[in-house]
């Protein structure tokens, strides 16, 4: 508190001043630290003196202190709004919103209405390609074979998605396609080591698989 509300000097104004109160009979190049902090303080005595002078009598003293508790008082009250306003954020939180406890607005119900159409009508069935198509019903099948929420790849979810496949290239393939009938081949070898493994295994989940997809207990996968 005791450098506020003083005068602030350049360098050369200081050098000025305290030159003034250097005592006399001191030398040109001679200077001790204790003598330069004692002008100081003069310095500061008078900077007081004519302050308190030009101020209707005031004194500076007090002046000073009345200032610095304003100014204590100001920033107390910035202080306590900013945290009112912070207790009202945290109330609004835990409020419904005002625009959710007024009638909805007709026209964003009607962009709301025709968005919604828009979805259902791109995303039907009748206006999927077929890559789409597929995997829908990939994902359709793995949902319902999967033997938990996390299963991407049993057995059993490997056998439905293969038998998905071999319908749909079995429903669109053309005869002289001989390279898409190649995989089918290979999609069906698959399906037949998985039915083997499953039958071996795991009993329960092979008699899911048969009756779910129509499949029949063939021979072959008894060996």
């Amino acid at each position: 508190m005791k450098t506020e509300f003083v005068k602030v000097y350049s360098y050369e104004e200081l050098g000025e001043k305290l030159k003034k109160l250097r005592p006399e009979g001191k030398g040109e190049g001679w200077f001790s630290m204790e003598e330069l902090n004692q002008r100081l303080m003069n310095l500061r005595e008078i900077e007081q003196k004519e302050t308190e002078s030009r101020i209707a009598g005031l004194p500076y003293r007090d002046l000073r202190e009345s200032l610095a508790k304003l100014r204590l008082s100001s920033d107390e009250e910035k202080a306590g709004k900013a945290s009112i306003e912070r207790l009202d954020v945290l109330g609004q939180l835990g409020r419904t919103p005002s625009f959710m406890m007024q009638p909805p607005k007709e026209h964003l119900v009607e962009r709301a209405s025709a968005l919604l159409s828009y979805k259902l009508t791109y995303f039907h069935p009748d206006n999927m390609s077929s890559a789409e198509k597929m995997k829908s019903e990939l994902a359709k099948v793995r949902d319902e074979f999967k033997m938990s929420e996390s299963d991407c790849g049993s057995a059993r979810v490997q056998v439905a998605q293969l038998t998905t496949k071999i319908k749909h290239l079995s429903a669109v393939l053309h005869k002289k396609d001989k390279h898409s009938r190649k995989g089918l081949v290979a999609m069906v070898q698959k399906r037949k080591k998985l039915l083997k493994y499953l039958r071996r295994t795991d009993w329960e989940s092979y008699c899911f698989v048969l009756d779910k997809l129509g499949l029949r207990d063939n021979p072959d996968y008894k060996n």
